[in-house]
């Protein structure tokens, strides 16, 4: 149980993070210096879909769920719902290259609206 409670923190974490990766320059218009915190993330994030590398939270999460005896992702709220989202069944090198463009124009898009409000002020 202890070892599923963990892997369940970790998919949290690892959508929560996704989530700060494309919206995270939004806590630009709070403070300019969170752009310096969100931009290696965005970064990160970009090129983890590009390069189709595998995120180093997703073989945590499996081997806490072996870990706990449990194959990998099956079971409650967080694998019926979460995991679909960021393990989509049909994630090909081309979908990963979408969702890294889709990234990376949110982040420019968001960052130009950041920056040129600061610059109206």
């Amino acid at each position: 149980m202890f070892f599923r409670i963990l892997a369940d923190l970790v998919i949290i974490f690892h959508f929560t993070f996704i989530v700060y990766v494309l919206l995270g320059g939004l806590l630009g218009l709070w403070r300019k210096w969170c752009l310096l915190i969100h931009l290696p993330a965005a970064l990160w994030g970009v090129i983890i879909e590009f390069e189709g590398w595998i995120c180093p939270l997703t073989p945590l999460e499996n081997h806490l769920r072996f870990a706990g005896g449990l194959p990998g992702n099956q079971g409650g709220f967080v694998e019926q719902y979460l995991v679909p989202i960021i393990y989509p069944r049909t994630l090909t090198s081309g979908t990963q290259w979408i969702l890294g463009g889709i990234a990376a124009a949110v982040n420019i898009g968001i960052y130009w609206f950041v920056l040129s409000r600061s610059h109206d002020s």
